[in-house]
């Protein structure tokens, strides 16, 4: 039985070296750590996202791609249902599954500190923004 001749290689990339370039969200800056613009990958993406104190993103889904988050740093929501009545609180240490085509907002629960998440995705950074959607009477429970 031979080995077989691998021919991709291990791909390393720096913090310093990351870029803002791939697909974007008002309120929610995602920077790729590992991606097809980065790396050998054929199925994958995982990166950083931040969001500013007291800030909420924009309404959005991530189509047919299944999402896996976890809060590195800060207090996070995410709200979803019909009229984004449902919710869910994060803080630091904990994971979140988002199922695929789910509309949802995210936002920062702090009024005073950066909110980071480490987010993976199967296949890319899919990403779909809803400009259509009314979240103006959303009520946003904020903590020191």
């Amino acid at each position: 039985m031979s080995t077989p001749v691998i021919q991709k290689k291990i791909a390393v990339n720096r913090a310093a070296d990351l870029l803002e370039n791939t697909t974007q969200t008002l309120n929610a800056r995602r920077v790729s750590g590992v991606s097809k613009e980065n790396s050998d990958v054929e199925s994958l993406w995982l990166g950083k996202v931040y969001t500013g104190p007291g800030e909420v993103s924009d309404p959005h889904h991530h189509g047919e791609v299944e999402t896996a988050g976890y809060v590195f740093e800060g207090d996070a929501f995410i709200r979803y249902g019909e009229r984004f009545e449902n919710i869910v609180y994060l803080t630091a240490g904990d994971y979140v599954y988002v199922p695929p085509g789910i509309p949802h907002i995210e936002g920062n629960r702090s009024k005073s500190k950066e909110l980071v998440w480490m987010t993976a995705r199967a296949l890319d950074n899919v990403v779909v923004n809803l400009k259509d959607q009314d979240i103006a009477e959303i009520e946003i429970d904020l903590i020191p």
